[in-house]
């Protein structure tokens, strides 16, 4: 739950900083979830009336299942489905009752089967956790038994975006088609089937599934024959899984088409998705071919299917799923066609395939043991993204890109609701939240953090140690810290991959020698580590303390020197006297850093006469740091503007990117109070500051991926402030493309631009629309959907959110997407919060209580309130809610709290800026 960090000082010649460390536990801790019990057991009352036999949410260890026999009967008509399941089970200590998961599941049968004898259960439900238990007058389930659980039940297609779901879609004559998909984590396997629907029961599944002659099925494995049923139905048979945890089963019916490829290692890939787009399948087919070989190798353990399918959903929540063997995208994530996809396009659907790659070794083969721990799977396939892409596909410059992912991660670390990436969850909403920038980017960065600190060679032995060592098992924390330490000691698992080479040069050496303390010098540079939080409460600042592996550079070296902080205060030699230091070289560790007593001036006088002489990451680092120690009253304000000065001859994307992104938001601020002098004061300071690059940007789709997805943010930004330039350019390509009827190709990466203009108008708006009613293409529909959301036409953003929430015309799951972009349009920012709050009902039933999209809407759409008004209005309706409707979750707090730090901002800042910008006025008018 924080950011932390560390500082040296200066006195005399030496420099001083201030280094905030920004993990919110100690790395080596661990948080063990406890399973307390929920009260009186009294009041837990099965919906039969009777007493339900078990008062925790969390499953008894009594039993565990060994294999699943599932028979899945969707039936697309009526939008419903029958099954049965057999579920072998051992008995680990004697017991009378079997508990399990269910959720809206009609169970019209239950019997327990042993050799010959065939027992009926009686059934109790207690909706309230999601369970059932069976239990049979006078019969004992005896330790080291084997049962085998029948069962028989039926329920509805889900109408929301987790179970056993209907997705639509509409065909290019107009047709709408029905199919039937899963998505099961992290608590809805058991809305499909029941089941023991925790991650630690791994067990082994055969699974059936009945269909019509005109649709396919597909699930986790290779579909081994097919039967015919007297009824002309079609019965498929699957091959039996791996052992795997419940939230990894996957099946759908469709009447998807497909393209295949086997990989080097002779697995059989597919890509699979509606028929009529299919054409844009073959990107993602190669690159999942790519990446699979890559991870086979890397991980020197072999893929364990025997093919891996990746499936483009038309309705799908989140970016995409792991399940094992059948990965299941947005079409968005998949699919791409060169015509009419970005280089941004590209990017994303690489790294999203990379990501669910990543899952089928972490998270799949070796699985956190409880949702806890979420970060095991989720923090190393996000850092596994931009490994193995930055090795398979260099060109696409993916190193551009990972800082921004922990500077999202220390936003939400440096409010008090944050919280450790190890974090006790009990109940499903808990368990949907911890799915946050926490678990992913945090736990990515602490990651990247552990290989900088332990080497790139020694952190890949340790982390092979420790899938090989928990293969097909569960894990904890400590388990892959223990496989990170003392990575020389081979065990039997290691197969001498671990013998000469890297560990014979290390003999002498322990695992962190170089992180070491020269032999005192000339200069001394005082270092102090605190923890980082925008909270006015010093009590939630003290008493941390971290060891914190530092990285410097200076004037005289460019060779990176390390220093581990292990103490509150230190203190670091240098053999020197030096003009700068620059401290988290490449922000590869995951803390900030404030240069005391005028330690900041030297660097900002780099950057404003030598800034190549750092690198871009280190740029990046240094804007984002000043103005994040702006917050908290370490740095004035006009001397992190004084920094941004710079930027005017700034050209790679991510300094630019990282500028626009802490300047960007102050106006933004603004446009939402009645101050529109000084809110247009500060956007003409910053079109102005980016002036020189705007105008160097080409209308094409030239240069290499960063570059081009620099240009689309640049004219976007440039076009929607109103830069004439870049709106009459923009103007002239709209007017061609629309005489066109849209056949004219436009650009990709500066087609976002052009729609942004072309939606000013009512008829510009409209005809987008149209376009984006019929385009195939998912990317294209991307940039028009944009557009129309940054359109200063409020009547038309709110049709959209309705449209949205409807789900005929526009998906119902790009609504949190729309709904956020509307917030932040000042025609549309009173609109958003309006509709979240008079559709809360829905939107909590239809995205899941606790879930990402939830907390993306209730964030996004109250992030730039900063008046006490505001804060009072939202605080209010944030009150009235219930525990089912979501009161108490985390996103909620976090809101509050950005509210009342842009509240503490603004009041302490506005006269600064002010008083800046008219100071940069002054001086421009006198040169």
């Amino acid at each position: 739950m924080d950011r932390r960090g560390l500082v040296p000082q200066r006195t005399g010649v030496c420099l001083s900083f201030l280094l905030f460390f920004l993990l919110t536990s100690p790395i080596l801790s661990v948080s063990v979830t406890e399973r307390v019990g929920l009260g009186d057991t009294a009041s837990h009352v099965a919906t039969n009336g009777q007493l339900f036999p078990w008062d925790k949410m969390r499953l008894p260890e009594t039993v565990s299942p060994l294999h699943y026999d599932l028979l899945i009967h969707p039936n697309l008509t009526t939008l419903d489905f029958t099954g049965t399941v057999h579920i072998q089970l051992e008995v680990l200590q004697k017991t009378t009752v079997i508990i399990l998961h269910s959720r809206d599941l009609r169970i019209s049968k239950a019997v327990l089967k042993e050799s010959s004898r065939i027992l009926p259960l009686q059934v109790l439900e207690y909706p309230a956790f999601q369970q059932v238990a069976f239990l049979s007058d006078g019969v004992t389930f005896q330790q080291g038994s084997r049962y085998v659980l029948y069962l028989e039940f039926a329920a509805n297609l889900s109408e929301s975006f987790h179970g056993f779901y209907k997705s639509t879609y509409r065909t290019r004559e107009g047709e709408v088609r029905v199919l039937a998909s899963t998505q099961f984590e992290a608590t809805s396997a058991r809305a499909a089937f029941p089941c023991f629907d925790e991650p630690a029961f791994k067990a082994n599944f055969s699974i059936r599934i009945r269909r019509d002659s005109k649709h396919i099925s597909l699930s986790n494995m290779p579909k081994v024959k097919t039967e015919e049923l007297s009824n002309g139905l079609l019965e498929d048979f699957f091959d039996v899984s791996v052992k795997m945890s419940t939230y990894l089963v996957a099946f759908i019916v469709s009447d998807f088409l497909s393209v295949s490829k086997m990989s080097q290692h002779g697995v059989k890939i597919s890509v699979y998705s509606v028929p009529e787009k299919i054409g844009q399948a073959e990107f993602a087919l190669n690159a999942a071919v790519r990446l699979l070989d890559f991870y086979d190798d890397y991980f020197d353990i072999p893929y364990p299917l025997p093919k891996q399918d990746l499936a483009a959903i038309p309705d799908f929540q989140s970016g995409a799923m792991e399940n094992w063997g059948l990965t299941t995208y947005r079409e968005s994530a998949l699919l791409f066609d060169p015509k009419k996809s970005s280089a941004s396009d590209k990017l994303g659907i690489t790294m999203v395939i990379a990501h669910e790659l990543a899952h089928q070794w972490f998270g799949n083969l070796v699985t956190m043991q409880w949702w806890n721990d979420l970060w095991l799977n989720e923090g190393f396939a996000k850092f596994m993204e931009f490994v193995s892409v930055n090795i398979t596909n260099p060109e696409l410059q993916v190193e551009d890109f990972f800082l921004g992912k922990c500077f999202e991660a220390m936003e939400v670390d440096a409010l008090s609701s944050s919280h450790p990436v190890s974090t006790p969850v009990e109940n499903p909403a808990q368990i949907q939240e911890m799915f946050d920038d926490v678990s992913y980017d945090k736990g990515a960065c602490i990651l990247n953090m552990l290989r900088d600190y332990l080497t790139p060679e020694a952190f890949k032995i340790g982390i092979v140690r420790y899938l090989r060592r928990y293969s097909y098992q569960n894990t904890v924390n400590t388990h892959l810290w223990d496989s990170l330490t003392n990575i020389c000691q081979s065990d039997d698992l290691d197969e001498g991959r671990l013998k000469g080479g890297f560990c014979s040069q290390r003999k002498s050496h322990s695992a962190a020698s170089k992180w070491y303390t020269e032999d005192e010098l000339d200069v001394r540079v005082r270092l102090s580590q605190e923890r980082y939080l925008k909270s006015e409460d010093p009590t939630q600042t003290s008493g941390f303390l971290w060891q914190v592996p530092l990285t410097y550079i200076t004037n005289h070296s460019t060779t990176i020197h390390r220093f581990l902080l292990k103490t509150k205060t230190d203190v670091l030699y240098l053999p020197e006297e030096v003009d700068w230091i620059k401290f988290n070289v490449d922000m590869s560790g995951y803390y900030i850093v404030h240069y005391e007593a005028g330690g900041w001036d030297p660097l900002i006088s780099l950057l404003h006469h030598n800034h190549t002489a750092l690198s871009s990451n280190d740029r990046t680092s240094l804007i984002n740091n000043i103005f994040q120690l702006v917050s908290i009253g370490k740095v004035p304000l006009n001397k992190a503007l004084d920094l941004s000065l710079y930027l005017s001859r700034e050209t790679e994307i991510m300094p630019v990117t990282q500028g626009l992104g802490e300047l960007v938001p102050l106006y933004k601020l603004m446009e939402k109070r009645d101050m529109e002098e000084l809110e247009s004061q500060m956007k003409s300071y910053i079109v102005n500051l980016f002036q020189g690059l705007i105008d160097r940007q080409s209308w094409t789709d030239d240069g290499s991926v960063s570059q081009r997805m620099l240009r689309s943010y640049l004219l976007t930004f440039a076009c929607v402030r109103g830069y004439k330039p870049c709106v009459a350019t923009a103007t002239r390509l709209f007017h061609q493309w629309r005489e066109s009827d849209g056949n004219m190709s436009l650009p990709n990466d500066v087609s976002m631009a052009v729609f942004a203009v072309g939606a000013q108008t009512p008829e510009g708006w409209d005809f987008l629309f149209e376009k984006y009613r019929h385009s195939l293409y998912t990317s294209v529909k991307s940039r028009i959907k944009s557009a129309l959301s940054i359109s200063p036409l409020s009547h038309k953003l709110k049709w959209m959110m309705e449209q949205s929430l409807e789900g005929e015309v526009m998906k119902t799951q790009d609504l949190p997407y729309v709904v956020v972009h509307v917030s932040k349009n000042p025609k549309g920012y009173k609109h958003a919060w309006d509709f979240l709050r008079a559709n809360w009902g829905t939107m909590v039933k239809k995205f899941d209580l606790g879930s990402h999209s939830i907390a993306h809407m209730v964030i996004g759409v109250t992030n730039q309130y900063s008046t006490l008004e505001m804060l009072e209005e939202v605080r209010g309706f944030f009150g009235s809610l219930r525990e089912e409707t979501g009161a108490g979750m985390r996103c909620l707090q976090q809101a509050l709290e950005s509210i009342e730090e842009n509240i503490r901002w603004m009041d302490k800042n506005l006269p600064l800026l002010q008083d800046w910008l008219d100071r940069q006025k002054t001086f421009h008018r006198r040169a």
